[in-house]
């Protein structure tokens, strides 16, 4: 699927459904800020939540008192909806509109979390692309959250690449150490149950 398709798929997605008529919505994103807090980093250090949509976790982030966080997603209509739900708060937040594919940094990031992003990412050339911004971009954690090997094939009628704590290791191992992984079920809106692996790395 090209870039343009992706982006037009995505605008779609949250021009037309309501958080509880998808299945990635958390009431709170435990096992991110979880994973976030543990890093034992500072309330300034940079945050970036890649394909962060109009998840909850910023609004947690910044309850917890981080002064420096970014959101990326490929859909303007997903961030205007955080924006929205944060209300002035949103102006403490930078926001960022593009293919994480595509994307162009212009500051490095202390945590790079990513929950069901990467696992969008299909063919090699796309995977590469992260792989090389990442490297680039990270200074100390990578926190990732993809569908596991006992998880959906598909997400959102597209398909997925699902990994286990051995496969996504090995695809950052040249830069990054794995510091944990879990795996752990998420609850769906619908009460379905997807299976999900979480890694935590630092940058070597």
């Amino acid at each position: 699927m090209i870039s343009s398709d992706n982006k037009n798929h995505w605008e779609n997605v949250y021009e037309t459904k309501n958080p509880d008529q998808v299945s990635w919505t958390q009431k709170k994103p435990q096992t991110s800020l979880d994973f976030i807090l543990s890093s034992g980093l500072g309330k300034d250090a940079s945050i970036i939540d890649i394909g962060g949509g109009d998840s909850k976790l910023v609004d947690f982030l910044l309850e917890e008192g981080y002064e420096n966080i970014t959101v990326l997603d490929i859909s303007a209509k997903s961030l205007e909806k955080a924006k929205k739900r944060l209300g002035d708060a949103a102006v403490k937040v930078k926001w960022i509109v593009t293919d994480i594919t595509a994307f162009e940094p212009t500051e490095t990031y202390d945590i790079w979390h990513d929950r069901a992003a990467f696992h969008f990412l299909t063919t090699s050339e796309q995977v590469s692309k992260y792989i090389d911004i990442a490297e680039k971009n990270v200074n100390n954690f990578m926190i990732l959250g993809t569908f596991s090997k006992n998880g959906p094939t598909k997400c959102s009628g597209l398909d997925i690449q699902q990994y286990d704590e051995e496969s996504l290791s090995e695809k950052f191992e040249k830069s990054f150490k794995k510091v944990n992984c879990i795996t752990e079920d998420h609850t769906t809106p619908f009460d379905t149950v997807q299976n999900f692996v979480f890694c935590s790395f630092k940058k070597q």
